[in-house]
C-alpha cells in the first residue's frame, strides 16, 4: 500500500520556479484578483507547468477558499488556455491522477494523510475533532483521501498552496499550515520565500503577520 505516494523529495532551500508559480496562482485566486491571475496562469504555462498541474491547484484552493474563487479561477484558466490555443501556442497538459488501487477505505487513506500533514496520532485527531467527529470524517475521507491523496501534486505542492491562499488572506489558520508544510518537508526557507511572494504581489502586512506566525512556529518545535 502506498499511503505516502505524495511525499517527494524536496531537496531544494528555496522556492524553484515552478513552486513561484504555484505560490502566485494561489495567492490571486485566494484574492478574486482577476486581472493579475491572468498574468500568471500563462506565466506558469509558460514555465512548463502542465494544464493538469494548474487546475490540481486551483481545485485544491475550495477547500480553503470555497467554490466561488476556485471556480472562478478555473473558468479563466479554461479562457487563458483556449487563447494561447488560438494564438499557436500548445500547452501540454500533463498526467492524469494515479487511481487508487489498494484495499484500504478512504477512511484509512485519509487518516493516514492526515497523520503526515498533521504530525499527529490517531488518538490525538480523535481526540481533537470529538466535539464534532463529523467534521473529523469529512477531512479523513474528502480534504485527505480525495484531494490531498491525489498523486498530480505532492504533498509540498499542496501546502505551499494552502499556505499561500492563507497568507494572502491574512487568515490565522495559516499556523496550521505552516506547521503542515514544515511536517511534509517544506523548508523554513521555502516559507520565507513564500512570504516574500506574498509581500510583492499581495501586501506587506499579509507578509510580515504570516513571518511572525512562522517563527513562532519554528520557536514551538526546537
Amino acid at each position: 500500500m502506498k499511503y505516502n505516494r505524495n511525499i517527494m523529495e524536496n531537496s531544494n532551500k528555496i522556492l524553484d520556479a515552478r513552486q513561484r508559480q504555484l505560490v502566485k496562482i494561489s495567492a490571486f485566486t485566494s484574492k478574486s484578483d482577476v486581472k493579475n491571475l491572468r498574468i500568471v496562469l500563462n506565466e506558469a504555462l509558460d514555465a512548463g507547468l502542465t494544464i493538469n498541474e494548474i487546475n490540481e491547484a486551483l481545485a485544491h484552493l475550495y477547500a480553503y477558499v470555497g467554490f466561488p474563487p476556485s471556480i472562478r479561477g478555473i473558468h479563466l484558466f479554461r479562457e487563458v488556455v483556449e487563447e494561447r490555443k488560438a494564438n499557436g501556442i500548445t500547452d501540454e497538459k500533463g498526467r492524469d491522477a494515479t487511481p487508487v488501487s489498494d484495499k484500504y477505505s478512504r477512511f484509512e487513506r485519509g487518516e493516514k494523510a492526515q497523520m503526515i500533514v498533521t504530525a499527529m496520532t490517531a488518538e490525538q485527531l480523535t481526540a481533537l475533532f470529538a466535539f464534532n467527529p463529523l467534521i473529523d470524517v469529512f477531512l479523513k475521507e474528502h480534504l485527505f483521501a480525495d484531494i490531498f491523496d491525489r498523486d498530480i501534486l505532492s504533498y509540498v505542492d499542496r501546502e505551499l498552496v494552502t499556505v499561500s491562499s492563507l497568507a494572502s488572506l491574512n487568515d490565522p489558520f495559516v499556523r496550521s499550515h505552516i506547521g503542515g508544510a514544515l511536517n511534509v518537508g517544506v523548508t523554513e526557507s521555502q516559507l520565507q520565500g513564500v512570504f516574500d511572494i506574498i509581500e510583492d504581489k499581495i501586501g506587506k502586512k499579509e507578509a510580515d503577520n504570516s513571518r511572525t506566525v512562522l517563527a513562532e512556529v519554528v520557536a514551538s518545535r526546537a
